[in-house]
């Protein structure tokens, strides 16, 4: 049995089937990557396992607790870091933390013991007593981690736990979520839509698109399973390209996005050669070939059929476009 179960976990807004019917089973003591682009459900799918939201169908439990009937209980043996911040500026860091210690009932001496506990791990102690306001991004996450660790839970839920962060302290993030998960034994569920993220931390990712899961597996598995080589092929003509090549039983998959192939096989050196006779065959001009092992990305882009950028861009531009219509009112 998992320390995280769900089972048929639905949530409906007014007609709209943001969560649709997924199932998940996380292990004790695993970082769990839940990935996916913004509107995917991620956001939804942990606010209903962390008790804040009511599935419309399905159950889940944390730890055994079911998060309907026993919401109490799952709320003792989790901690949560959302998108939005929750810290209080006005506060030291050590008394941000306090207060939160406070909120679990944790005596005066044991709230000492642990907060000096955990900003060790997140490498804070030094600005123990600086008001928050004069944090960095990176360092409010940071304490923001610290927070969700301050009563030992069993299960720490961190919702884009990096988002708007720069790279370099991206990265720090990444290590301080690998020492907790060693050193504190917590299970870490982590929602991300940055490839390289799940791919670096998590021991297993599921992949999510439109509410739904599309696919569950150790992230040298996944990649595994579209081919051991991408091929890139920049050419005059892809479609006529694509479709020749998927009909070859040495190819596993083909994508077309604008002037490019990206063609899965194992052993792509000795593929290409074959590739380019196809094309020659079809008076298709290859321009340029790419070969790299696959990524995330291209585990994504083969079960939903775009990037996870592609994703992003278009819902800016949806967002651009009623504002604009706003505006013209």
């Amino acid at each position: 049995m998992g320390i995280v179960e769900a089972r048929g976990l639905t949530r409906v807004y007014d007609g709209l089937v943001a969560v649709d019917h997924i199932d998940l089973d996380v292990e004790e003591g695993e970082i769990f990557g839940f990935l996916g682009p913004n509107g995917a459900g991620k956001t939804t799918t942990i606010k209903m396992l962390t008790t804040l939201l009511r599935p419309t169908e399905g159950e889940a439990r944390i730890c055994g607790y079911d998060v309907i009937r026993q919401p109490s209980q799952v709320r003792r043996v989790i901690g949560v870091v959302f998108q939005d911040p929750a810290l209080d500026d006005r506060l030291t860091g050590w008394e941000n933390l306090d207060f939160h210690a406070r909120l679990y009932g944790l005596g005066k001496r044991e709230r000492e013991e642990r907060i000096e506990e955990v900003l060790r791990l997140v490498d804070l102690s030094e600005w123990a007593d600086e008001l928050v306001e004069n944090y960095s991004g990176g360092m409010r996450r940071r304490l923001e981690i610290a927070r969700g660790l301050i009563h030992w839970p069993k299960v720490l839920f961190l919702d884009e736990p990096t988002l708007g962060l720069d790279v370099q302290t991206r990265r720090a993030i990444w290590e301080y979520i690998l020492a907790l998960n060693k050193r504190e034994g917590v299970t870490v569920f982590l929602t991300t839509h940055y490839m390289e993220e799940a791919d670096y931390l998590s021991h297993r990712v599921a992949i999510i698109d439109h509410g739904r899961i599309l696919a569950v597996d150790e992230p040298r598995n996944l990649k595994d399973m579209i081919g051991g080589d991408v091929v890139i092929v920049g050419c005059s003509d892809p479609r006529p390209l694509a479709e020749e090549l998927r009909r070859q039983s040495w190819v596993k998959g083909v994508e077309a996005h604008g002037g490019e192939l990206s063609i899965y096989v194992d052993h792509g050196e000795k593929k290409i050669p074959e590739i380019i006779m196809v094309a020659e065959r079809l008076g298709v001009s290859v321009d340029s070939v790419l070969l790299r092992k696959p990524t995330l990305e291209d585990v994504y882009l083969r079960f939903t059929g775009r990037r996870i950028r592609e994703e992003a861009a278009d819902a800016v531009e949806k967002m651009r476009n009623r504002a604009m219509r706003r505006w013209r009112r």
